[in-house]
């Protein structure tokens, strides 16, 4: 599967699609009173195909909903269910129930077999309306969806998924391998001795971010200076966002041109968030090791984890020795059993590279490794 993303043009038809935006937000917010009230009175819950059939038999009745399409509607029902299907599964472990959403803040629809059709170049008909977008690469496959997105600016993007070809098998050319170290202070160190600082770009933005809602808070509520200050704190975040995706994207491309195995340490983020907060959420950790991913898919390079109970920063990388207890203002310590001298982060990185190297074999490398926990 590959998921492609263009821009629609800017044109006052494209009010009817951010209709049937809304129009899908009200129809969600009504499947979810459903689920809450056939709960409430029978003490069970809502089967998806009754729901579905409920939603339409309402539907042909109310002509604000029939601005979606049928099928977005079927989807609709059907992530709540699935949402539905993960809290009963992981409710123990902090997932809750999915809930009611703002309107304005509703962000899409999908369409699937049906309801939309590219008439070529970059001309596509949704509904009984022609709209065009910015064609930045060939839609190559077999479209499977198409899903129309609102971003908070009020701009309209489509998002094509289509059938991709096989992946390719793993190939290697430059034979090397490395292992990584996340870290709050250097993002990545690197087995080899090298060390990536992150820029930080919310902390480097900190003080326009605070500006910008400091003008959105002052402003009366209801009014246009209101939501002109809200566009202008929405494009602050954005600005943020764009060069931090740019910059992950020109480190996956170094990285991935400079070695074939890449080892990470599997990572519990969430925990980490919860000890040092807004930190670890501007470094991004995740979201760099999904465009790394992608792009070793795309080059025939692959992407090793290893176990993230395995005492890395305590073990030796020379001799192997386990230290009992490594407090994590210790930066640098000595091995007892061969006198070495470890950097923490530098001795981490080496023993991920050992860890990530045994469990694979260069010749004959055939699977990608499990995805990260978050």
């Amino acid at each position: 599967m590959k998921t492609l993303k263009f821009k629609l043009y800017q044109h006052k038809r494209n009010r009817f699609l951010k209709r049937s935006i809304n129009a899908a937000g009200v129809i969600y917010n009504h499947c979810i009173a459903l689920h809450k009230r056939y709960y409430r009175m029978w003490g069970k819950h809502l089967n998806c195909a009754k729901l579905q059939a409920h939603i339409a038999s309402l539907r042909k009745r109310k002509e604000f909903w029939q601005s979606v399409g049928s099928q977005a509607v079927q989807d609709i029902c059907q992530r709540i269910e699935k949402a539905y299907q993960l809290f009963f599964k992981h409710n123990k472990k902090g997932v809750r129930p999915p809930g009611f959403k703002k309107v304005k803040k509703y962000k899409s629809f999908t369409l699937k077999q049906a309801g939309y059709k590219f008439l070529g170049g970059n001309r596509v008909k949704i509904g009984s309306r022609i709209y065009q977008f910015w064609k930045s690469r060939e839609i190559e496959g077999k479209i499977k969806t198409l899903t129309i997105k609102r971003t908070p600016l009020g701009e309209l993007f489509m998002v094509v998924v289509v059938d991709g070809n096989d992946e390719p098998e793993i190939k290697f050319t430059t034979s090397k391998i490395a292992g990584f170290d996340f870290g709050l202070k250097v993002f990545l160190t690197c087995s080899d001795g090298t060390t990536i600082e992150s820029p930080q770009f919310f902390k480097q933005s900190l003080n326009a971010i605070k500006r910008a809602n400091r003008h959105h808070s002052k402003k009366l509520k209801g009014s246009s200076n209101r939501e002109r200050a809200r566009k202008g704190l929405v494009r602050a975040h954005e600005d943020i966002a764009n060069r931090r995706t740019d910059w992950f994207w020109k480190l996956a491309h170094e990285l991935t041109d400079k070695f074939d195995v890449l080892c990470f340490e599997t990572l519990n983020l969430k925990g980490m968030k919860r000890l040092w907060g807004r930190k670890v959420s501007d470094l991004a950790l995740r979201d760099f090791l999904n465009i790394l991913e992608w792009l070793a898919l795309k080059k025939g390079k692959l992407v090793v984890y290893i176990d993230q109970w395995y005492p890395s920063s305590k073990t030796c990388s020379c001799c192997g020795h386990v230290l009992e207890k490594l407090d994590l203002s210790v930066r640098e310590w000595r091995c007892p059993s061969c006198q070495s001298v470890n950097g923490r982060d530098e001795n981490a990185a080496r023993n991920i590279q050992m860890v990530g190297a045994s469990t694979i074999r260069l010749g004959d490398v055939s699977r990608a490794a499990p995805a990260v926990a978050v």
